[in-house]
């Protein structure tokens, strides 16, 4: 009779209490603590505005903490522009490259890539004390005019915040600048998506504990040592510092799956001819069992008998080794030596829970993953040392391996040089693959005094966009016997910018049939259909790398967003062959210009019929 698992009943009324815990807790994961509600921090992440408490718990608290948590709820009134002449292959590309304050960024990608992305990789600023970072307190007017006072702004307002030791608010300001990015971006990954991040011994405590109330404390993967440099002077204490620290956080640690190296299987063979496939000889003894499980076996071949070693016992039970004997899985031997144990315990490859190896904490304390290799790496691309310290691009290609399939998206906001998206196309090169990467990064100015300056490089961005231009140029030079036609090494350019309207702004969940009226009277003269365009998308939550089709009809343009996710037209004085044209595509969203029909009725009759089909909205 074959086993049958029943689940025990509890004979109780179900714990409502518990109940409701693991509800908000998938939901707002920052606000458990020790397994119990900090209503405080629910109550300001239901609130546009700042919620005081001071009751005492065990929690991380700092100066700016509500204020940030105020800020990753509130609506922001910017868009993204699509830069055609600084992309690569902007038509087909599935590559993202974005320019502006990553915060920003990550506001303005909530709605389309909400549960989207797979991984996500930065290397932030490390709050050494040397290092500069954006940080605009929008709610604090003595601090916005001390930045303007000593020019910590850039040509485009763009605020960064030199955050040196002596600042009052040294640890608090850091916290809040990625408190408050890490609130956005722990959205954007997909139930089974990870974060990597990579910091040194300042900061690596406070991380740990903003993580921990922003993901879960249950869902810290753990933490990788990465080997920085050899031995060197030990700074007048007696220790040597040669390795940071990448730390991990799953969305949710029970769908995550990481998978190492892949196993070598040459010891597996099938010398008997094995129904099963593959094997390998396996140890049949555990660490730990019952008397069920520690009992004699006889080899009816020789009549010699087998026990457990000592301390230990089978893996199996008696039941179990009837049922292997009679399938193959253990194989009794003619002849063998005293020592040796009479039979062969089977392990199948096709048996195995997985085909890789675990992933290894110490994996990058080899020197190849040491700094000196990134800025090798920078140099024989640019001939020079643009950028200080880039991650060797093996560590990047290492962790994405490990934690992405071959359709998924990468994000990285602090994407500096851009090695992570070198990585990418350098690994879907090995295998393959088709990952998407999106990168974003501020375009802080490079040193005046600096090699990258004089070489025209005059933002941070400049230098990251030519590395991936150059990159990816340099993959297929360097696989010319290789078939690399389908590898996108292109990138569609999109600048942060504000808002396309006027004086008006609207959120995505205000979009709907025969919204956005008087559109055309409200944009700003400098805004292109393709600005406009970009904006719908972002507003409307549909993906900024679908394929973008401009088709004419009847002397009409017409805009095809991929797998008839979107089809828009700003022209007047549309046919009725238009409509019919769009109807036949049955897209998810249409959205046509307010002004385009002839006459009220046409228009009444033109909605009316597409709504039939699809989602209509009028600008």
């Amino acid at each position: 009779m074959s086993e049958i698992n029943l689940n025990k009943l509890k004979l109780q009324t179900p714990n409502i209490y518990e109940e409701n815990i693991k509800k908000l807790k998938e939901l707002f994961p920052q606000i458990v603590s020790e397994d119990k509600i900090d209503f405080d921090i629910l109550k300001q992440l239901l609130s546009n505005t700042i919620v005081e408490a001071d009751d005492e718990r065990y929690r991380l608290d700092w100066v700016g903490k509500k204020r940030s948590l105020l800020k990753a709820n509130t609506p922001i009134n910017k868009t993204l522009r699509p830069c055609k002449n600084e992309s690569v292959d902007f038509e087909n590309t599935k590559n993202l490259y974005i320019e502006g304050d990553n915060f920003e960024v990550l506001k303005l990608l909530q709605e389309s890539y909400l549960n989207k992305i797979k991984m996500i990789y930065i290397d932030p600023p490390y709050n050494t004390g040397k290092d500069s970072f954006t940080y605009p307190d929008d709610y604090s007017k003595s601090r916005s005019d001390f930045e303007d006072e000593i020019g910590l702004r850039d040509d485009e307002g763009n605020k960064l915040f030199k955050n040196t030791d002596s600042n009052g608010r040294f640890h608090s300001d850091w916290l809040s600048m990625m408190y408050e990015r890490l609130l956005v971006a722990r959205d954007l990954l997909k139930d089974d998506g990870v974060i990597f991040i990579s910091i040194d011994d300042n900061e690596v405590h406070n991380l740990r504990k903003i993580c921990d109330e922003i993901f879960g404390e249950d869902n810290f993967v753990g933490e990788i040592i990465r080997k920085t440099k050899s031995m060197t002077g030990d700074e007048g204490t007696g220790f040597n510092l040669q390795h940071e620290n990448l730390i991990i956080y799953s969305k949710n640690k029970s769908k995550l799956i990481l998978n190492g190296e892949e196993k070598v299987f040459d010891n597996y063979k099938n010398s008997d001819n094995d129904s099963k496939g593959d094997w390998t000889s396996g140890d049949p003894s555990a660490k730990s069992g019952s008397e069920s499980t520690y009992f004699e076996i006889i080899n009816p071949l020789t009549n010699k008998s087998d026990f457990p070693p000592k301390g230990r016992f089978w893996a199996f039970s008696k039941k179990s080794l009837d049922e292997y004997i009679q399938n193959g899985k253990i194989k009794f031997k003619n002849e063998y030596k005293e020592s040796e144990r009479g039979f062969i315990f089977k392990r199948y490859k096709n048996e195995l829970q997985s085909l890789f190896n675990p992933v290894n904490s110490l994996y990058s304390i080899e020197n190849d993953y040491m700094n000196q290799v990134g800025t090798k790496e920078i140099k024989s691309i640019f001939e020079d040392e643009y950028f200080d310290n880039p991650k060797p691009i093996l560590f990047i290609q290492k962790i994405v391996q490990y934690s992405v399939d071959k359709d998924d998206i990468v994000l990285d906001f602090f994407s500096g040089s851009s090695t992570t998206a070198h990585a990418v196309m350098k690994l879907n090169s090995e295998d393959g693959g088709n990952r998407k990467f999106i990168m974003v990064q501020i375009p802080e100015n490079t040193d005046e005094k600096s090699e990258a300056y004089k070489a025209g490089y005059k933002n941070i961005c400049e230098i990251g966009k030519e590395r991936i231009r150059r990159a990816g140029a340099k993959i297929l030079e360097n696989n010319k016997d290789k078939d690399l036609s389908s590898l996108d090494i292109g990138f569609r350019v999109l600048k942060v910018d504000s808002s396309n309207m006027k004086d008006v702004y609207y959120h995505p969940n205000q979009l709907g049939q025969g919204d956005l009226l008087n559109f055309e009277t409200n944009i700003k003269e400098d805004r292109s259909d393709l600005d406009l365009l970009f904006s719908i998308m972002l507003d409307l939550g549909i993906c900024l790398d679908l394929k973008i089709t401009t088709k004419i009809i009847d002397d009409k343009k017409l805009y095809f967003i991929e797998n008839s996710e979107l089809i828009v037209c700003f022209e007047e004085n549309i046919t009725l062959k238009i409509i019919e044209i769009i109807k036949e595509e049955k897209p998810y969203k249409v959205v046509l210009k307010d002004g385009c029909f002839a006459n009220d009725t046409q228009k009444i009759n033109a909605i009316l019929e597409l709504s039939l089909i699809t989602s209509i909205s009028v600008i």
